[in-house]
């Protein structure tokens, strides 16, 4: 590790799965100006590869889009259609990490999303939750050993196509917010040990 890096207790170099039983994909954006609808994504997979040094650590995920959920039936369909996700088309979005970098005591995950057909480069803050053995494990703890990760970041709808511009009547802002708030609470599950 670098010396300019913070300690990470425990820490395993190695490949890990994304567990979808103890992670979340969530969003926040806002409405009509006045509020926040939050959603997620329930069906999602990924692979995470920690470096013998920390910043040659990767990501790469994918995310079903038709898995949206925001708690309302008719939203998530309209959500699902060409105004919007257009899953029909581009079902699912992908993030490609190309580098790891320090910030402070945490890390800036730097990457790229694609969604819709449209590439941009996404950087995420990083925190690192903890490495440790799974408990539940009676023959070897360290065989399904977890790791956890908590990364958050902004993406602008409109650079990605989604939705339209319409404002709200007498006001000076969008119906529905351009920026939108990504908060993804990863539990990964070690594979292999490097």
């Amino acid at each position: 590790m670098t010396a300019e890096l913070v300690e990470i207790p425990g820490y395993v170099a190695g490949t890990w799965t994304i567990d979808p039983a103890h992670s979340g994909v969530g969003f926040t954006i806002r409405h009509l100006m006045v509020s926040r609808v939050r959603g997620r994504f329930g069906t999602f997979e990924g692979t995470i590869v920690t470096g013998a040094d920390v910043l040659d650590s990767s990501v790469t995920a994918t995310i079903d889009l038709t898995s949206i959920d925001t708690g309302n039936a008719q939203r998530d369909e309209h959500v699902r259609s060409a105004d919007f996700l257009d899953v029909a088309q581009y079902p699912a979005m992908t993030y490609r990490s190309t580098g790891l970098r320090p910030d402070g005591g945490d890390h800036v995950l730097d990457g790229e999303l694609t969604l819709r057909g449209i590439t941009k480069r996404v950087p995420l803050k990083l925190e690192v939750g903890g490495f440790g053995p799974d408990p539940f494990r009676q023959d070897d703890p360290f065989k399904g050993a977890r790791a956890g990760f908590t990364a958050t970041g902004e993406i602008s709808r409109l650079e990605f196509g989604v939705g339209d511009t319409t404002r709200v009547p007498g006001g000076n802002g969008l119906g529905l917010g351009e920026k939108v708030q990504i908060v993804l609470e990863i539990e990964a599950v070690l594979q292999t040990e490097d």
